[in-house]
């Protein structure tokens, strides 16, 4: 059994301010480069559009592609060659996810004020939305699932689909399965940055889309970033983060899994366990290491742990929570003695895991509810991925005379203070 070396150990009251800053904070050291890539791979993509989208392809992924879009037919060979136990996973996880988004689905209201106004808002659908699917380590079907349903569910026109292309020039089978499972209508066989640019300003080949979602590496992050000007983004998402907020009741083996879990998605995922008690938090540390050895992708946990983890000793629960607050986790689980009496003082997360079975796995995949969630502390201000995210809102006025009769006397005296005549008479021509 080898030693594992974690970012940050012992009392959480006594974490120094550095180390307490870079778990916090987790920022990435090499930002300033990564921003100059990434703006100069957008820049060649929205002046050269197709042609620069077929060069980096060659580049990057010493492919020749003649098309970027992946045919329908491909689609469907690739969702009847896959392994029917997946093809049966997918077909679950898209019941679930519909199930799970049409319950939260936005509609649209209308209210009468007080003053006899009528003030709608209409849900609008966007036209296009493109659904960013990650490669690289690994294929992730699962991300095109939630981010494919809910726009389905939300009424999105388009949905388009975007992921790197394998060796012979198309996506992942389990992806373009998963494009056709979920409901996507054109997909093409692009990646990274470049994807995002075309998503973002268009090319010949691939429509410019109202909306980006889904996840991916630095440079798709920082990617989305660097688009938002022009086009909406869900959200920021980087590497996969968990925090596990434990009393002694809670089993460390268990814990184990699940941080080791998170832990192989990335060098610089970020799994931390705050604990009630010294004794349970060396546990806890002793099982990762007994399970770490026997891991398929042992050399990638071992670097997210180095990097980005901490196994951290709180004095009780009261504080565990104040530093999740602050830490903002992607997935938080709560495994505690009655977890519901504390679920509602945990204010900043993306999505919280409870209960007598909390695996994050089954949210990764099954549950319905959305995986993807903001990362890097942003659970503060942001939310998972959701209908919300398709759709934009109309409001609507409708002012009958009687009602403009009863607003134009106080109108008139606002505009009047703010210095706008014009306006004050607008509203006086409706004095009763």
């Amino acid at each position: 059994m080898t030693e594992i070396v974690w970012s940050a150990t012992g009392s959480l009251a006594a974490l120094p301010a550095s180390a307490r800053a870079a778990l916090t904070e987790r920022a990435s050291p090499d930002a300033g480069a990564l921003r100059d890539t990434v703006s100069a791979i957008i820049q060649r993509v929205r002046e050269h559009g197709d042609a620069a989208l077929i060069a980096y392809a060659r580049e990057f992924d010493g492919l020749d592609l003649s098309s970027l879009e992946v045919p329908r037919p491909t689609w469907d060979a690739a969702l009847a060659r896959i392994d029917p136990a997946v093809r049966d996973g997918l077909v679950h996880a898209e019941r679930n996810i519909a199930a799970v988004h049409a319950a939260f689905a936005p509609a649209s209201g209308e209210c009468t004020t007080p003053d006899g106004v009528r003030i709608g808002r209409r849900v609008d659908p966007l036209d296009l939305v493109g659904v960013y699917a990650p490669g690289g380590r690994a294929a992730y079907p699962s991300s095109v699932l939630m981010g494919v349903v809910p726009a389905r569910i939300a009424g999105v026109r388009e949905i388009i689909v975007c992921s790197p292309p394998r060796s012979d020039g198309s996506p992942e089978d389990v992806v373009l399965a998963a494009a056709a499972v979920g409901g996507a209508h054109r997909v093409f066989a692009i990646g990274g940055a470049g994807a995002i640019a075309a998503m973002a300003h268009g090319t010949a080949s691939v429509p410019r889309v109202d909306r980006i979602v889904g996840p991916g590496n630095a440079f798709v992050a920082e990617a989305k970033m660097q688009v938002a000007n022009a086009v909406g983004i869900d959200l920021p998402a980087g590497p996969s983060e968990l925090l596990v907020l434990a009393d002694d009741s809670a089993s460390p083996a268990h814990v184990a899994v699940e941080l080791i879990a998170q832990a192989e998605h990335d060098p610089r995922a970020a799994v931390v366990a705050v604990g009630t008690h010294a004794r349970w938090v060396e546990a806890l540390r002793i099982e990762v290491e007994r399970q770490v050895d026997s891991q398929p992708k042992a050399a990638i946990v071992r670097e997210a742990l180095r990097s980005r983890g901490a196994a951290l000793v709180a004095r009780d629960i009261d504080e565990a929570i104040a530093f999740a607050n602050g830490y903002a986790a992607e997935h938080v689980l709560l495994t505690v003695r009655n977890p519901y009496a504390w679920l509602a003082r945990l204010r900043n997360a993306g999505t919280v895991f409870l209960g007598a079975a909390p695996s994050v796995a089954f949210g990764d995949y099954m549950t319905g509810a959305n995986h993807v969630l903001p990362t890097g502390g942003l659970a503060r201000s942001y939310s998972g991925l959701s209908p919300l995210d398709f759709v934009r809102w109309t409001t609507y006025q409708i002012i009958d005379r009687g009602a403009a009769a009863r607003l134009a006397p106080h109108t008139e005296a606002l505009a009047l203070a703010e210095g706008l005549p014009a306006h004050a008479a607008a509203a006086r021509h409706w004095r009763a």
